[in-house]
C-alpha cells in the first residue's frame, strides 16, 4: 500500500502537485479523523455510561426511600393502634368509675338503712302487739297511743320508699334463694310445693338489691 501511494504521488506530483501533496499527508490525516472518530465514539460510550449510572443511583435512592416509608408506615400503625387501645382503656376506666359512683350514691347508705330496719321490725311487733278488740273510745290513751304507733309506721315507710328501700312480703309467692331465706321446709295441704307459706321476718330491697333476705317458711312436697 505505501508502494502503491508513492507510484501515485509519482505520477501526480508534475501534473498535480497539491493533489500529491494531499496524498501525502493523507495518512496523517487519515489518522487524525480516525482518532477523533474514536474519541467521539469514547465520549458518546463514556456519556452513555455515566447516564446509566445516573439512572441506577436514582433507582437505589428510590429503593432505600421505599423502604424507609415502608418502616414509617409499620411505626404509625403501631402508635396509632397503640393510642386506640388506649383511649379504649381511657373510656373503660372512665364507666368503670362513674359506675361505681353511682352505686355510691345508690348504695352508700345500705348500713344506715339497715339500722333503721331494727326500728322499722320494733314499730310492726309493737302495733301487731296490741290487742284489737282493746282499741276503742273507752281507751283513749291505748287508742292514741296505737293510731301514733300505726302513722309512724307508715310514715317511716313512705320515708323507705323514697330513698329505694322496698319491703319484701313475700306470702304466696315462689321462693327465690336471692331475696328469701328459707327457715323450714313443712308439706302444707291446699298449697303448692316451692311457694312461701309464712313470713318470719320482712325482708327489704335497696334499689334493686337485696338488703335483707325475708325469713321464710317453704311448702315442701308432702
Amino acid at each position: 500500500a505505501a508502494a502503491v501511494a508513492q507510484c501515485v504521488r509519482g505520477a501526480l506530483r508534475p501534473r498535480y502537485p497539491l493533489l500529491s501533496f494531499s496524498l501525502r499527508n493523507s495518512p496523517r490525516l487519515l489518522c487524525v479523523a480516525t482518532q477523533q472518530k474514536n474519541t467521539g465514539q469514547n465520549l458518546e460510550e463514556d456519556q452513555s455510561q455515566s447516564q446509566s449510572e445516573q439512572k441506577v443511583e436514582p433507582s437505589a435512592a428510590e429503593k432505600m426511600l421505599t423502604e424507609e416509608k415502608g418502616k414509617l408506615e409499620e411505626q404509625l400503625k403501631e402508635v396509632t393502634d397503640k393510642y386506640k387501645r388506649a383511649l379504649a382503656e381511657a373510656e373503660n376506666m372512665r364507666q368503670r368509675s362513674q359506675k361505681l359512683v353511682e352505686e355510691a350514691k345508690l348504695y352508700g347508705i345500705q348500713s344506715f338503712c339497715k339500722d333503721l330496719l331494727e326500728v322499722a321490725d320494733i314499730l310492726e311487733k309493737a302495733t301487731e302487739s296490741v290487742p284489737k278488740e282493746e282499741i276503742k273510745d273507752e281507751n283513749p290513751h291505748l287508742k292514741s297511743l296505737y293510731e301514733g304507733l300505726v302513722m309512724t309506721e307508715v310514715q317511716i315507710q313512705k320515708v323507705f320508699k323514697k330513698h329505694g328501700l322496698l319491703r319484701l312480703d313475700p306470702v304466696g309467692a315462689k321462693f327465690d334463694p336471692y331475696e328469701h331465706e328459707a327457715l323450714f321446709h313443712a308439706p302444707m295441704e291446699g298449697k303448692e310445693p316451692g311457694t312461701i307459706a309464712l313470713v318470719s321476718k320482712i325482708g327489704y330491697k335497696l334499689h334493686g338489691r337485696t338488703l335483707r333476705p325475708a325469713l321464710v317458711g317453704v311448702v315442701k312436697d308432702a
